[in-house]
């Protein structure tokens, strides 16, 4: 498909402006590309933060595990009381004014598809159809996360159910569900989270999860985080559908976990068969019916790149095959913060580890394997989860006044 007139022609599109997009985009610049001339960062967002803007007041800084820094600029000085959606929206905000990113958002990328052919010694460009027009560009850094795919399980009866049914992505804290009986589906930490805030205020509380959940005592170190890495990165090599790093590496027994399994927050009972009009049943009669007034889904979320479905990159088994960050099937298209690099850490180098295949792409040369594996060398927090320091030297800015949030 020819670029249409009017299409505006660059080097690279970068769609999302979450941790990875904007990693990439800061070495996109350091490169000596120019945004709105060279590359455009697109973000469907209204406002800088990534997903973290979108998460719960509850969720406070202090109890963010393992917020790495994005390259090239620390975060000093925050207020660990302070939603972290301010937090990190505020930070992402006045990353994006020191190193001059000019993110274009709120803008909506409806699909990604063949375009011409370039000019002579050019591989053929890609048209990137958006809400503000169509871009045709020679490389493409897919940044888009998973928070806008909730997934949702689908049981029987579901539709019969007169209470309230909501996912992680719409929960608002844990306020709303004072004086009532409460379900918690999922094993991760969302789960647990929501279920330790939830049983203070709740009449009752229940956690389903599918399987027993499995608990990490002890460090959780570099040769661990690498393992955990590589149980992701295998799945994404077999182009099976990512999944999280935290879903190999398990449940981090802290204090406040210790506390909630004694209080008995976080017996589990195993996955119901069915919903029924007042709560959930077993088929098998065990541990019987349980009447409910909310279900709290915290199932996770998928892969939001339904926008590549014109250029075919899925396998049968449903995922795209990535060499590092480098789509197996069209070396123009590299996906950062997808399965290995889906993790603080892991965005900043797959941000950097795709700018520098890109580079080569541009140059003319033959893709290497310079992505073919993008790993974190993990440190840990009190809490045991990864973490590390910054890869470049940094600029520091200092997030305190609720004043200095865009959100």
């Amino acid at each position: 498909m020819a670029a249409a007139e009017g299409t505006k022609q660059l080097d690279v599109v970068v769609i999302g402006a979450g941790q990875a997009g904007l990693s990439a985009a800061f070495h996109l610049r350091r490169s000596g590309l120019e945004p709105d001339r060279d590359f455009v960062v697109l973000d469907h967002a209204p406002r800088p933060g990534g997903a973290w803007q979108f998460r719960w007041p509850s969720l406070t800084y202090g109890k963010v595990h393992g917020m790495h820094a994005l390259p090239g600029m620390e975060l000093t000085g925050a207020d660990p009381a302070r939603p972290s959606s301010e937090v990190i929206g505020a930070y992402f905000d006045a990353y994006e004014q020191t190193f001059d990113l000019r993110i274009h958002r709120p803008v909506d990328v409806t699909a990604v598809r063949e375009g011409d052919g370039g000019r002579e010694g050019e591989a053929g460009r890609l048209l990137v159809e958006t809400s503000e027009g169509t871009y045709a560009t020679r490389a493409l850094i897919n940044a888009t996360g998973t928070w806008d795919r909730p997934f949702w399980p689908r049981y029987p009866g579901q539709e019969t159910f007169r209470g309230r049914q909501l996912h992680t992505a719409g929960y608002p804290g844990p306020e709303e569900f004072a004086g009532e009986r409460v379900l918690v589906v999922g094993g991760g930490a969302s789960g647990t989270q929501h279920l330790m805030e939830i049983a203070d205020v709740a009449a009752e509380t229940f956690w389903v999860t599918r399987s027993e959940p499995v608990w990490r005592d002890g460090p959780f170190g570099e040769m661990e985080g690498r393992a955990a890495v590589a149980l992701v990165e295998e799945r994404v090599r077999q182009g099976l559908p990512p999944k999280s790093v935290v879903s190999v590496t398990g449940l981090p027994l802290n204090d406040a976990i210790r506390a909630a399994r004694a209080r008995g927050i976080l017996d589990r009972l195993p996955m119901f068969d069915r919903i029924t009009p007042t709560g959930v049943a077993w088929d098998d009669g065990r541990p019987g019916d349980v009447a409910v007034d909310v279900i709290l889904w915290a199932t996770g979320f998928r892969a939001a790149i339904d926008h590549l479905t014109p250029l075919r990159l899925r396998e049968p088994g449903g995922g795209i095959r990535v060499e590092g960050t480098r789509a197996v099937r069209d070396e123009r298209v590299h996906l950062v913060g997808y399965g290995p690099s889906a993790s603080t850490i892991g965005a900043n180098r797959a941000g950097r580890a795709a700018v520098s295949d890109i580079r080569r792409l541009l140059r003319g040369e033959t893709a290497t394997a310079a992505t073919a594996t993008v790993t974190a060398q993990v440190a840990t927090t009190s809490e045991g989860a990864p973490v590390a320091t910054s890869d470049t030297a940094p600029v520091a800015v200092t997030v305190a006044a609720p004043a200095a949030a865009s959100v």
